[in-house]
C-alpha cells in the first residue's frame, strides 16, 4: 500500500475508533483525541483529574478498541519496582527464573503515580525511555506498541511524591480531565445503571499502529513548520531573547528540546489523522497545550494572580 493510501485508511479507521469508543465514553472527545495522538506518535500521556471521571474506563476502552493488551497498576506509598518490573523466583529445579510484572503489556493505566516514592517512579522511567526493563542485571524488552498512561489527582497532595521535571518531561502529552457537562452526565448516568452490555470492536492489531507510528515518522515537514516549533518552545525560556516581557514575569523556567520534538511528532500525527500529508503551523498550534502544559513551571507571582498554564502557552501564538 502506498504512503498516500495508508493515511487515508488512517483517517478512516481512526474515525471508527472514536465511534467504537464513544459506545462507551459519553463525551471527552478533546481527551480522547490527545490519547490517540499519543499512541500513534509513540509518546506517553499524563491524565490529569479528579476522582471517578472514569480514567480508568477510557483508557481501557481505548486499549480494546486498538486490540491491545491492557494492565492497570495501582500506585501506592508501599509499592516496589518488583511489583511493576517481575522478579526473579526459584523454581522447583532450584534455578533463578524470571517471572514477568505487570510492565509487560501494550498499554499500562499507572495510577495515581505521584503516590509512590522516587524509587518505584524510577523503575518505570526507564521502560518509558529505553522501552526495556533490567532485572538482576538481565535486559528485557518490552513489547511494542508500548504506551505508558498515567493518572495523577489534583486535589490530594498529603502522602504523595511529586513527579521530578525529568520524569514529567518524558511524558509527551498532559491531559487535563474535567468534569462532564450536565446532559453529558445524565446520559453517563443512565448507560452505567441499566443492564445493557456494550461490546467493543478491536480495529487495529499491534503490528498495524507500529506500521502507522512509522508511516507517520516519514510524514515530510517544511523548515518553516519547525522553526515556528522552535521558536514556541524558545519564547517558553525566560531568559532566551525571543522570551517576551509576559514570559519573564510568569514563567521560572521553559521547555526543553523535547518538547520541540513532540510538537513536530504530535503536528504530524495531528495532520495524517485529518487526511493531511504534511503538518503546518495550525497543527502546532492544535496540539501546543497538551505539550507544553506540563514542560513550562510558573513562579509564585503567577500563581498569585491567578494566570494559568494556559494563558501563558496562548500568548506564544
Amino acid at each position: 500500500m502506498s504512503d498516500v493510501a495508508a493515511i487515508e485508511k488512517l483517517v478512516q479507521k481512526q474515525k471508527q475508533l472514536k465511534q467504537e469508543i464513544a459506545k462507551i465514553i459519553v463525551g471527552q472527545d478533546e481527551v480522547v483525541n490527545q490519547i490517540v495522538l499519543s499512541i500513534f506518535s509513540g509518546g506517553h500521556a499524563l491524565l490529569v483529574g479528579v476522582p471517578g471521571l472514569a480514567k480508568t474506563l477510557m483508557v481501557n476502552t481505548i486499549s480494546e478498541a486498538l486490540g491491545l493488551n491492557f494492565k492497570r497498576i495501582q500506585f501506592t506509598p508501599d509499592l516496589m519496582p518488583s511489583d511493576i518490573l517481575g522478579s526473579e523466583i526459584l523454581d522447583e529445579s532450584r534455578n533463578f527464573k524470571f517471572i514477568k510484572g505487570p510492565i509487560f503489556s501494550n498499554i499500562i493505566l499507572a495510577d495515581e503515580i505521584n503516590r509512590t516514592p522516587p524509587k518505584t517512579q524510577a523503575a518505570l522511567l526507564e521502560a518509558m525511555q529505553e522501552k526495556s526493563v533490567t532485572v538482576a542485571g538481565q535486559s528485557f524488552k518490552l513489547d511494542l506498541p508500548f504506551f505508558v498512561l498515567a493518572t495523577q489527582n489534583p486535589i490530594e497532595q498529603e502522602g504523595t511524591y511529586p513527579l521530578p521535571e525529568a520524569q514529567l518531561d518524558r511524558f509527551m502529552f498532559a491531559i487535563n480531565l474535567d468534569y462532564p457537562t450536565f446532559e453529558e452526565e445524565v446520559q453517563v448516568v443512565k448507560a452505567t445503571t441499566s443492564d445493557v452490555k456494550v461490546t467493543i470492536n478491536p480495529l487495529f492489531s499491534a503490528e498495524e499502529i507500529i506500521e502507522y507510528q512509522n508511516l507517520i515518522r516519514k510524514i515530510p515537514v517544511t523548515d518553516n513548520v519547525i522553526e515556528y516549533a522552535v521558536s514556541l518552545v524558545s519564547k517558553t525560556r525566560p531568559n532566551n531573547p525571543l522570551a517576551t516581557d509576559f514570559v519573564k514575569n510568569y514563567l521560572d523556567w521553559g521547555a526543553g528540546p523535547r518538547a520541540s520534538q513532540s510538537l513536530i511528532l504530535a503536528a504530524k500525527t495531528n495532520a495524517a489523522i485529518n487526511g493531511k500529508f504534511s503538518p503546518d503551523i495550525e497543527d502546532i498550534q492544535a496540539v501546543a497545550f497538551g505539550i507544553l502544559r506540563h514542560r513550562i513551571v510558573k513562579n509564585y507571582k503567577a500563581d498569585a494572580e491567578g494566570i494559568s498554564e494556559e494563558d501563558i502557552i496562548r500568548k506564544l501564538f
